[in-house]
């Protein structure tokens, strides 16, 4: 006879394993210390002589581009760090940076059970749901920091999905509003919230401008949606190709990677349906910079690559309804219209099935109107503060709190 264990109860129950564990792991590493201080006549025998004072964990190698200028500005500094990460294809793990230290914990739920037990002073990431599921704050870990890896929503994460981390740095004012009225509604203790920029888009605005001008090339028009059943595929599915291809604009479609994994039956029966042709390119590439520097308008859904497009390549974007159901997510308890549904407009137009016919005068329109130009520049100043220095804030933030962590436990002890 076998056994069915849902997913939640699954995790629920490797949460609990991992506590046990971990508590035993603690209780070990303190007799272990008392042993050590009895053998050496009572001498004082630290318990953190392999503390990490800077550990990253990336859950994905997609996230390397997020915290790659990192790296590279703790290393200008000098500044020894760990990156951890879960996919052992990570470009960080053959990249060589100077002071960086580069190691695959594992993938899936082995990562989290080795963080769950990490010695670290400061522990920065960009997955949510830290002490929700598997992931859980480990007894020797002091401080957790929340980066963004997108411009846009914070709230847009699975319920409490920074809810216990101890700092998150944002790029605009508005992130930092939606944090303190969840803290509120919620009864937490407020976190640190510090303006820092977007890493990642500075480093991506940066190799645009050196890259020159785009050569010629007739109309692109660039299909990149998020996955899901709210998701352009899953609503639409192969309409929206073929009704693109119908414009007689040139199209790259580029599916979000986790729909070939979530998605796969449905991806695989639009590309057999609409294969690769002269007008039609399909696009797997890990790096993102070519097709949208190539693609003169976006039509995506709630993806983040919507705000990447607009305010580092400057182009315009066409939308599908972001009014998807907001249950799961932290901007339920908000109650109040999402600060995206206020800057899509400004960005571009909106895609519904009806105007589904018009879509090439939705194209021309977006591409000659002048107002979303002037929409971007708005937009822009609201998501995307410290232009230019989010490597450098970032790191200053790093840097100054864990001066800040390590004189509090000195106190302590």
């Amino acid at each position: 006879m076998r056994f069915y264990i849902d997913p939640g109860t699954g995790s629920m129950l490797f949460a609990i394993l991992i506590g046990i564990v971990g508590a035993l792991n603690y209780v070990f590493r303190v007799a272990i210390v008392k042993l050590r201080f009895l053998l050496s006549g009572g001498k004082n025998v630290s318990a953190n002589d392999k503390v990490i004072p800077y550990a990253i964990f990336s859950d994905d190698k997609r996230y390397w581009n997020v915290f790659e200028p990192l790296c590279r500005e703790f290393s200008r500094r000098g500044i020894d760090v760990v990156y951890l990460t879960a996919s052992p294809d990570d470009p960080a793990l053959s990249c060589q940076i100077p002071h960086v230290e580069a190691k695959f914990l594992g993938a899936g739920q082995m990562a989290f059970a080795k963080l769950n037990l990490i010695k670290a002073t400061m522990v920065i990431s960009t997955t949510p749901g830290l002490d929700v599921y598997q992931w859980k704050r480990s007894k020797d870990a002091k401080c957790y920091v929340h980066v963004l890896h997108a411009a846009g929503e914070v709230v847009l994460y699975r319920m409490f999905g920074l809810d216990y981390y101890d700092a998150v740095l944002v790029a605009g004012t508005f992130q930092q509003r939606d944090i303190r009225d969840l803290e509120e509604l919620r009864g937490l203790p407020a976190k640190d919230i510090a303006l820092a920029g977007i890493p990642y888009m500075d480093v991506m605005a940066a190799r645009l401008k050196e890259s020159g001008p785009v050569p010629e090339h007739p109309r692109t028009v660039l299909l990149a949606p998020s996955w899901g059943p709210s998701a352009i595929f899953a609503r639409f599915g192969g309409q929206i190709i073929e009704r693109l291809l119908a414009t007689g604009y040139h199209v790259i479609v580029r599916p979000h990677p986790q729909s070939f994994k979530s998605e796969k039956d449905l991806i695989d029966t639009l590309m057999a349906d609409y294969p690769a042709s002269d007008q039609l390119e399909w696009n797997r590439d890990v790096d993102n910079f070519d097709c949208l520097r190539r693609s003169d308008v976006l039509v995506s859904d709630f993806s983040g690559v919507v705000f990447d497009f607009a305010l580092v390549y400057d182009k315009p974007v066409i939308y599908t309804d972001p009014n998807f159901d907001l249950a799961p997510y932290d901007a339920w308890w908000l109650k109040r219209e999402l600060w995206t549904q206020g800057a899509l407009p400004r960005l571009g137009m909106q895609l519904t099935e009806e105007g589904m016919d018009n879509l090439k005068s939705l194209i021309d329109t977006c591409l000659e109107d002048p107002r979303f130009a002037q929409g971007r520049d708005q937009v822009r100043q609201e998501a995307w503060q410290c232009y230019g220095q989010g490597a450098q804030k970032t790191v200053d933030y790093l840097v100054a709190k864990h001066g800040e962590v390590v004189k509090q436990a000195q106190e302590v002890a």
